[in-house]
């Protein structure tokens, strides 16, 4: 495989992961919908967002006691239709899996049901939670704030996240419309995988104080930190490209996951108070839309199903053989990757074996 990657099953990484979390304190079911999550973002090729992810963020963070493995999930108000949930900085996929499935159910009852997190943590792929929906027959909706790597139009400030704008509609097709992506023209997780393979990013998605184009993969890591350079909004630097509108549905996200339920926002993410580790305190929000208050599910799926099939017949681009929709290039890794399992590069193989090594956790053998 290229990059030295090695395949290993989904079902012996899922579980590995689930007895990583297990060792860090983790209860067994929270750790099991930690791991699920991970393995998912594998499974529809979201590689920055899967196994990828588990020593940086999560390992290392419980361990630096600025993520804690036991979650007091706590609703702070709740009406027919609305909630607003403290996660106390616990497992943010177990907060997040818990309020879209709360926003599930008033929409079962109601029609419509949104849920609005603070205090939270990372919660993985955010296509996940929109997916949960999508099982019910319903729209689903998903956004969070991130720690600051995002300028605004004009500016080099690295001040907000990358705050993902998450949406899941359902299909009469073999896959659902999933609209999985951050607000940025890319991520903080997209440039770590480019530094694992020891590549440089693409210009456009870094620009440093002066404004200058950044490619220097490990250096802006470092630099982001720093708060020397930051990440561009989709539509890239300046307003040529459109900038600003991705300057605004990046503000959006970040309103929606602090405004309604008085959380942290921008430099409050950063992770650091007075030099010193912090738990970063995030906000979510998650909306369940249920389509039989509309019109019926069936009738539904098939008109959005007929507007995708409709758009990737359409007239190619020369040089181009194929139009794609959301979500479909997803089901075409899961197919491809079905039978062969997650790819691990070398870097993620290291980290791997000194978790497992320190973990205890002999049992597991890989093939690297």
């Amino acid at each position: 495989m290229k990059d030295g990657a090695v395949s290993v099953s989904f079902d012996i990484m899922e579980a590995f992961m689930t007895d990583v979390f297990k060792y860090l304190g983790v209860p067994e079911e929270d750790a099991k919908i930690s791991a699920e999550v991970l393995i998912t973002a594998d499974k529809l090729g979201i590689d920055s967002h899967g196994v990828n992810r588990l020593k940086p963020i999560y390992y290392d963070r419980i361990k630096d006691g600025i993520q804690f493995p036991v979650t007091n999930f706590e609703i702070i108000k709740e009406g027919p239709t609305t909630a607003v949930v403290d996660g106390h900085h616990g497992m943010g996929h177990v907060i997040a899996k818990r309020s879209m499935q709360m926003a599930i159910d008033k929409a079962k009852k109601f029609g419509m049901g949104m849920v609005a997190v603070r205090n939270s943590t990372h919660y993985g792929i955010a296509g996940y939670y929109p997916l949960m929906a999508v099982k019910e027959g319903m729209i689903g909706l998903t956004g969070t704030n991130a720690r600051p790597s995002v300028a605004p139009t004009f500016g080099v400030e690295n001040m907000m996240g990358t705050n993902p704008l998450t949406f899941g509609i359902p299909t009469d097709e073999e896959f659902p419309f999933l609209l999985d992506c951050a607000t940025s023209v890319s991520q903080r997780g997209k440039i770590e995988v480019y530094d694992r393979l020891g590549k440089d990013i693409p210009s456009g998605w870094v620009i440093d104080e002066q404004g200058r184009d950044r490619t220097d993969t490990h250096q802006i890591l470092n630099d982001l930190v720093k708060g020397t350079c930051a990440l561009t909004p989709l539509g890239g630097i300046g307003e040529e490209g459109s900038g600003y509108k991705g300057y605004g549905y990046v503000t959006v996200v970040e309103i929606l996951s602090a405004a309604l339920q008085a959380g942290n926002f921008m430099k409050m993410l950063s992770g650091f108070s007075n030099g010193k580790k912090v738990p970063y305190g995030l906000g979510h929000f998650f909306v369940a839309i249920d389509v039989e208050g509309f019109v019926g599910i069936e009738l539904f799926k098939k008109t959005t199903g007929d507007i995708l099939r409709e758009l990737r017949a359409s007239k190619k681009m020369p040089g181009q053989d194929r139009i794609y929709t959301a979500g479909e290039k997803e089901h075409l890794v899961w197919l491809e990757r079905k039978d062969t399992g997650v790819p691990i590069n070398p870097e993620v193989q290291k980290e791997i074996i000194q978790m497992r090594d320190e973990a205890g956790l002999k049992n597991y053998e890989f093939p690297f």
